[in-house]
C-alpha cells in the first residue's frame, strides 16, 4: 500500500512541476498578454477592403486606439461619445483608430454609415490586431501619446466626451 502512496506524490509532483514549467516560459503567452503602460506601443498593419492602416504611420498624433465589434453592446453604447470626440479633438492633433473586429463586412460597414463614423475606422477580421494587445473583451481602447508610448488603457465603454478625458488628450 506504501508504493501506491509513492506513486501518487510522484505523480502530483510532475504534474506540479509541468505546471510550473509552462507558467515561467514567457513565450507560451508570445501575443496575448497587454502591453505595458509606459512602453512603445507594438505596431501592426490592417488592410481591409477599404484601405490599409499602420499604426505606426500615425506618429507624430495622439492616437485613441479603440478596439470594437458592431455586434457589441457597450460598443454601440460609447460610440456616439467616441465619434463626438474624434471631431472635436481633430484640432488638436489627436485621431481616433478604430479597429473592428466583425466578420461580417456588411454589418461592420452599416454600423459605421448608422452612426456617422468619419474617424480612421479598419475591419481586422482576422483578429491580429487586438490579439497583438491581448484585447478579447470589447470595447478597449488604448491612449498612445505622440512618440507611440502607451499612456492610458480603458477597459469597456465610457463616455468620450467627459471633460477630463479632452482635457487629458489635449495636454498630451
Amino acid at each position: 500500500m506504501g508504493g501506491f502512496v509513492i506513486i501518487g506524490l510522484v505523480k502530483r509532483l510532475a504534474f506540479i512541476l509541468m505546471a510550473l514549467a509552462v507558467v515561467s516560459f514567457p513565450s507560451c503567452n508570445s501575443g496575448t498578454a497587454p502591453p505595458k503602460i509606459g512602453t512603445v506601443a507594438p505596431d501592426f498593419t490592417v488592410q481591409d477592403v477599404d484601405r490599409k492602416v499602420t499604426l505606426s504611420g500615425l506618429r507624430g498624433k495622439t492616437v485613441v486606439l479603440n478596439f470594437w465589434a458592431s455586434w457589441c453592446g457597450p460598443c454601440i453604447d460609447e460610440t456616439p461619445s467616441l465619434v463626438a470626440m474624434a471631431r472635436k479633438m481633430r484640432d488638436h492633433n489627436v485621431v481616433v483608430l478604430a479597429v473592428s473586429i466583425d466578420d461580417d463586412d456588411s454589418a461592420y460597414h452599416k454600423f459605421i454609415k448608422e452612426q456617422g463614423m468619419d474617424m480612421v475606422t479598419v475591419r481586422d477580421s482576422d483578429k491580429k490586431s487586438n490579439d497583438l494587445y491581448g484585447t478579447h473583451v470589447f470595447p478597449e481602447t488604448y491612449i498612445i501619446d505622440r512618440n507611440g508610448v502607451l499612456r492610458r488603457k480603458v477597459i469597456g465603454g465610457m463616455n468620450w466626451t467627459a471633460q477630463e478625458m479632452t482635457e487629458y488628450l489635449t495636454k498630451l
